[in-house]
């Protein structure tokens, strides 16, 4: 029986490159998300309202206070 050795040399894994076309739809896509979710927590009460009611408003309410939005 031959014994092989458990030991290798230490080599560097190399990460892929991830191509700039790649990433640019997926940061549009976060950004225009990011921009809809900061307007909902913002600006969605009163002469802007999207919604009728107070419903959007109460479920970010505590949202809102955190990033330093006034609502009252």
């Amino acid at each position: 029986m031959a014994t092989q050795s458990i030991h290798s040399a230490p080599g560097r894994v190399a990460a892929p490159a991830i191509p700039l076309g790649d990433i640019v739809p997926w940061a549009v896509f976060g950004g225009l998300i990011a921009l809809i979710l900061l307007y909902f927590v913002s600006t969605e009460q009163g002469a802007f309202s999207l919604f009728k009611g107070m419903y959007v408003h109460e479920f970010v309410h505590d949202g809102r206070h955190l990033l330093g939005f006034p609502c009252h």
